[in-house]
Order: structure tokens, then C-alpha cells, then sequence
């Protein structure tokens, strides 16, 4: 168990230091590797340049063993001063049509980084603390070996 940590922890050390520094970005673990349809992690950010533009991302981070190619979430959308929350259906495509993995991988750990379309109806065009839940959508719970999923916020260049 304790190599495992270690190993994920040089995973995410080695590959962060592959990626441009994020504005925002937060990954949860995923108890026991197996995501339960209660657990649903919520990323919370601040924005406070509405005139800037973002690139919003979806992490996924799942084992060798991971027996699907794609994963189905619901994403929750709740913006700054609206008590209503957006509800979103989103895809994950995990491998291609041979059966490989797309994400980078590292010994029996992939992680895919995936492009996440909020919609036309949310735009980071209010100051003040976003909130995105994400919770997974398959037909079987709990989905097993998933790891970690998290939220990553980059500010495109000017």
C-alpha cells in the first residue's frame, strides 16, 4: 500500500512538471479506488479576472485495470450569486478504438487530461467562488480502479 502512494505521488510530481502551471487545479483521491456514486468531490475557485479567458479540465486517473474505455459524470455548475446549480452529462473517452489508453502513463497508472466544455450557459463572467461537483455516472457502483479525479483551471495567454 505504502508503494503504491509513492509510486502515485512520482507520477503526479513527474507530470506536473510536463504541464504549463494552472490558475486553479485540485484532484481528489478516490476512496479505495473504487468511486461510489455517493462521493462526489466538489472543486471550489476563485475568479477574479472576468476578462480574462479559461481553459477548463476534467482528470481522470484510473489503473491499467480500469475495465471500460470511457466514463459518464454528471458535473455540477454552481456560479457566483446563483442558487441554482447547472447539471451537465459529460463523456470521458479513456481509450481509442484499439483499446489503448490516451492518457500519459506511468508503469500500470494512466492519467487523461480531457478538454471540459462548460456550455454556453456558464461563462467565468462574475467575480467570486465557483463550485464544481463531478460525480461518476456508469452503471456500476462502485466503478472500479478509478484514483483520483480533479478540476484544472489554466488562463489562456493574452
Amino acid at each position: 500500500m505504502g508503494r503504491n502512494i509513492l509510486f502515485i505521488l512520482l507520477l503526479v510530481v513527474v507530470l506536473a512538471g510536463c504541464l504549463p502551471s494552472p490558475y486553479f487545479q485540485k484532484q481528489e483521491a478516490i476512496p479505495k479506488n473504487e468511486w461510489n456514486y455517493n462521493f462526489k468531490p466538489v472543486f471550489k475557485f476563485d475568479i477574479a479576472d472576468t476578462t480574462a479567458r479559461y481553459i477548463p479540465y476534467l482528470i481522470i486517473q484510473h489503473s491499467q485495470a480500469y475495465p471500460y474505455c470511457n466514463l459518464w459524470l454528471w458535473m455540477y455548475v454552481k456560479t457566483p450569486g446563483d442558487s441554482l446549480i447547472k447539471k451537465e452529462r459529460v463523456n470521458v473517452t479513456l481509450a481509442g478504438p484499439s483499446g489503448n489508453w490516451l492518457g500519459r502513463g506511468l508503469g500500470s497508472i494512466y492519467e487523461e487530461r480531457v478538454y471540459l466544455s462548460l456550455g454556453d450557459s456558464v461563462r467565468f463572467n462574475r467575480k467570486g467562488t465557483y463550485e464544481i461537483a463531478l460525480e461518476q455516472n456508469m452503471r456500476v457502483n462502485p466503478l472500479p480502479e478509478v484514483l483520483h479525479v480533479g478540476f484544472r483551471l489554466e488562463m489562456k495567454p493574452r
